[in-house]
């Protein structure tokens, strides 16, 4: 793709926006668009069938809906989906009820769940949505980060993020928020082989 593509691609991404001099850029509108484009155009990974995984669900449950039997068949779906990739197994499902994001410190299931991931039971975590887990963005970053220090990975099934991709390895790398004592992984290519084999 050259020059001219890009920057015609760009223009279909980003806003209108108009220089506040003439002849010059607005560069971080610019860089949104490259970044956004980039988003477009990466591969989605997915936790691997062919690898064995410890599973544990996370589901936050609050029935506003119709039916009776909603959580149940919900539960259904994750055993179904689960029991069709053969290497991996379910350890239980963590449910805390709840119609609004919560504070991780106030889900008793959540925590349970992440005891334990610390006890080795557990090394992917599969839930419908970000917002299941906690409304403080920051919050879910820094303990991606520190679970993907233990090989721990968390699939959310909505926004199709998993935090073990390896387009994600570069930040794992970066020991900035990682406590004392914890693995950083340090070698990309040989982590991404482990990751996707």
């Amino acid at each position: 793709m050259n020059e001219i593509d890009i920057h015609e691609k760009l223009n279909e991404i980003a806003a209108p926006q108009f220089p506040l001099i003439f002849g010059q850029e607005n560069e971080h509108e610019e860089k949104i668009a490259e970044h956004k484009m980039w988003l477009q155009n990466i591969r989605r990974e997915h936790p691997l069938t062919s690898k064995p995984y410890k599973v544990g669900v996370y589901i936050r449950y609050f029935n506003q809906t119709k039916y009776t039997n909603y959580l149940y068949y919900h539960k259904k779906q994750f055993e179904d989906t689960i029991a069709s990739c053969v290497k991996w197994t379910l350890v239980d499902f963590y449910i805390d009820e709840g119609s609004t994001a919560p504070n991780m410190e106030n889900s008793p299931e959540w925590c349970r769940l992440l005891q334990d991931c610390m006890d080795g039971k557990v090394d992917l975590i599969i839930t419908q949505k970000i917002s299941n887990v906690s409304k403080k963005p920051y919050e879910i970053t820094i303990l991606a980060r520190m679970l993907a220090a233990y090989g721990i990975g968390i699939y959310f099934v909505s926004e199709d993020i998993f935090t073990m991709a390896s387009y994600y390895l570069a930040d794992l790398q970066d020991d900035f928020f990682i406590p004392e004592g914890m693995k950083v992984l340090d070698d990309e290519l040989t982590e991404r082989k482990l990751l996707n084999d």
